[in-house]
């Protein structure tokens, strides 16, 4: 069960769920498992053996990337690795939205947690202790390739905890150090390895993608609420979603969706009123195939939902320690390809769950498909109804289908060619709220359209669970019965899509894409 905005959620390292991710990213506060101590100083003192030894290890006494051969002096090793986050602090863009950052933190929290980073306890709790206190680094938008790790963004956010940069702090953006200590917090000097271990890692990428996975799955199950609606108004018939149909195909996210929708239906007087007269034998793809479409949307933002699980409670730094042998060895945990794949088929999800719509919005405008009047208004040709709302689902549709396109297959060499293959997993995260944004506005106007359509069937109604939905948004915003600024209308249904309203309130129990959440 996820838990409230007020309640704290405890980190357990390599072991943290979805929900409580979900949570952070909600506002909910959170902190270690004070059962993580251990760990953390084992891996601390291994730095400190390791050094003791003499031996070049890459990025406690060595240069970075391509200055890997570099050796750097004892001497210099604090300033290796505050030079490492000054210098990588180059991001660009808007700042990363507060709640992205928040979670971005969280994840980088429980990895360096898991004590195979080296760094020491004092520096762990800094972050944690950011994170509690509300202070949020200001952190531009741009700049990852998601490999070496989310190398920008996570240096803005270390940079903050030397005291350089800026904090978003209890509604002000304020430099780094008055934040600091306005919170009761004072800036660390970063010893061996820290800054590096800081700074490399996925966390960034999975953030966003997170974001954009519990954004997919909230649009999802508004969607199959606003589709079992247009179903009832172009009195579409419920066949398709027999449960024999699907088990045939086996497909567990078909045969859920299925169920959902004959749930969604049932009781129905508008579908009990043309069962046995309908003279379509079959309907448009766009409402029978719907336990196809969203039944695979299901299932790949399952699958997505299980690669960001797997990834928010690994450890993406380089070198990783290993305190029982007194090792560091150079890998390439850093590379985000899995974000990056899981992203792309978030995108893909989105994208189809709002294409589908917006065909649904199409039909229902037409009379010679739906049998309702033109453009869902009841005077056509005086009044317009619905027929811009459509041009603009149209719109959005189309920009989604542009996002779409895999980041993933993407690579440009990096740092003279000794990084020569990146996964652009981070902006391949970054786009899917934009995308969920555009989708959630398509579900508003088919939640608009809809509704007016199963309203041209009264004194008929449909199923408890689809007149709950109706009058939702009949509180607030009425029949359309003669063109009025049509723009309002769309925000107050927008909203209700974005707040959660229809899985939440109206429809609880509908198909999820993260498991454990409730």
């Amino acid at each position: 069960m996820e838990g409230s905005l007020t309640t704290t959620i405890v980190l357990s390292p390599g072991a943290v769920s979805l929900a409580d991710w979900r949570a952070v990213w909600s506002g909910a506060p959170a902190r270690l498992d004070p059962a993580c101590a251990p760990a953390i100083a084992a891996g601390a003192a291994a730095i400190a053996r390791i050094l003791a030894k003499g031996e070049p290890v890459y990025g406690i006494n060595t240069g970075f990337g391509k200055l890997a051969s570099v050796r750097i002096e004892d001497a210099d090793l604090a300033r290796l690795q505050r030079n490492i986050v000054l210098s990588h602090a180059a991001g660009t863009g808007a700042p990363s939205p507060v709640p992205v950052v928040r979670l971005m933190m969280a994840l980088k929290l429980a990895s360096l947690a898991q004590g195979a980073s080296g760094v020491r306890p004092e520096t762990v709790a800094l972050l944690e202790a950011m994170l509690e206190r509300g202070l949020t680094p200001v952190i531009p938008a741009q700049g990852s390739v998601g490999a070496s790790g989310d190398l920008a963004p996570l240096s803005h956010m270390t940079a903050t905890m030397i005291g350089v940069g800026e904090i978003d702090y209890a509604g002000e953006r304020l430099p780094a150090t008055e934040a600091l200590e306005r919170a009761g917090l004072a800036p660390i000097e970063l010893g061996p390895k820290e800054g590096l271990a800081l700074l490399n890692g996925t966390q960034f990428s999975t953030a966003n993608a997170l974001a954009g996975l519990f954004g997919a799955e909230r649009l999802f199950q508004a969607a199959l609420v606003t589709g079992a609606l247009s179903t009832e108004a172009a009195k579409g018939s419920d066949t398709p979603f027999d449960p024999r149909i699907h088990t045939l195909r086996r497909h567990a996210g078909q045969i859920e969706t299925a169920a959902a929708l004959r749930a969604l239906m049932a009781g129905s007087a508008i579908r009990a009123s043309h069962r046995d007269d309908d003279p379509r034998v079959q309907d448009p793809y766009c409402l029978r195939c719907q336990p196809q479409v969203m039944g695979a949307a299901l299932t790949v933002l399952r699958q997505a939902a299980a690669t960001l699980a797997d990834e928010a409670n690994g450890v993406s730094d380089n070198p990783l320690i290993f305190p029982e042998a007194d090792e560091a060895l150079s890998g390439g945990n850093f590379h985000a390809e899995p974000v990056a794949f899981a992203a792309d088929m978030i995108a893909l999800a989105i994208c189809e769950i709002g294409s589908i719509a917006e065909r649904r919005i199409a039909m229902l405008v037409d009379p010679a498909l739906s049998g309702l009047p033109a453009f869902l208004t009841p005077r056509p040709g005086l009044n317009s109804g619905f027929m811009i709302p459509q041009v603009t689902a149209a719109a959005l549709i189309s920009e989604n289908k542009q996002m779409a396109y895999p980041a993933s297959v993407d690579s440009i060499p990096t740092s003279a060619n000794q990084e020569d293959h990146v996964s652009m997993a981070a902006h391949g995260a970054r786009r899917l709220a934009a995308m969920v944004a555009n989708a959630e506005a398509v579900i508003g106007i088919e939640f608009l359209a809809a509704v007016q359509g199963c309203e041209f069937h009264l004194p008929l109604n449909s199923s408890t669970a689809l007149e709950a939905a109706r009058g939702l948004l009949r509180e607030q915003v009425p029949a359309l019965d003669e063109d009025r600024h049509f723009h309002p209308d769309m925000e107050a249904a927008n909203a209700l899509i974005r707040a959660g309203r229809l899985a939440d309130v109206v429809v609880p129990g509908l198909p999820q894409a993260l498991p454990g959440v409730c």
